[in-house]
């Protein structure tokens, strides 16, 4: 009971091959590969910095504000 053999290797592959179907498996495969994908993008755009609410001061147009009220 150590390790299996070449047979039950195929005989594994047998079943899935017929609870699956041939056509299934790529399917299946395809929807892993784009959960992969689509996890990978929501790790990259957490880790990047939000620039849409960032905002800038600039202290030239401000200076310019105060000399204008004066």
């Amino acid at each position: 009971m150590g390790s299996f053999s070449v047979w039950h290797w195929l005989i594994v592959l047998v079943i899935v091959l017929v609870l699956f179907g041939r056509g299934k498996i790529p399917e299946l495969m395809g929807d892993v590969a784009k959960g992969i994908k689509s996890f990978k993008k929501g790790m990259t755009d957490e880790d990047a910095p939000d620039t849409t609410t960032a905002k800038t001061v600039d202290h030239k147009a401000d200076e310019a504000k105060e000399t204008t009220r004066s």
